[in-house]
């Protein structure tokens, strides 16, 4: 059974734009082949300033990802986060809202009548 979930992850912004974006699409490579998974959305917030300094750092470029996969693999897209280093920080977390709502509109009309 796939869930879906959202990863939002900090690359350093001392990379050039194209070494960020090459990071990137590792990244997508990453949920599509190990994970098996399939993104829905790639929302890039681009260079925003950190809420507190990060290895002296005071901005980061921002990426969130929506995707679907299932939960046996996901250790691996963390198992990355973790020992990439041009990645200050990253968190992935569960969407129920999502999968709820998903699932309400896969019903189809005639289970809903009564």
């Amino acid at each position: 059974m796939e869930r879906i979930y959202e990863s939002m992850f900090i690359i350093d912004p001392r990379l050039n734009d194209e070494e960020r974006e090459t990071l990137v699409e590792r990244i997508k490579e990453i949920i599509s082949e190990r994970v098996k998974g399939t993104i829905q959305t790639v929302n890039r917030w681009g260079l925003r300033k950190l809420a507190y300094p990060i290895s002296h750092l005071t901005e980061g470029d921002y990426t969130v990802l929506l995707f679907k996969a299932p939960p046996t693999d996901l250790n691996k897209l963390e198992e990355f986060f973790r020992v990439t280093p041009q990645i200050l920080r990253w968190q992935t977390f569960r969407r129920e809202d999502l999968e709820k709502k998903s699932k309400k509109e896969e019903i189809p009309a005639e289970e809903n009548k009564e």
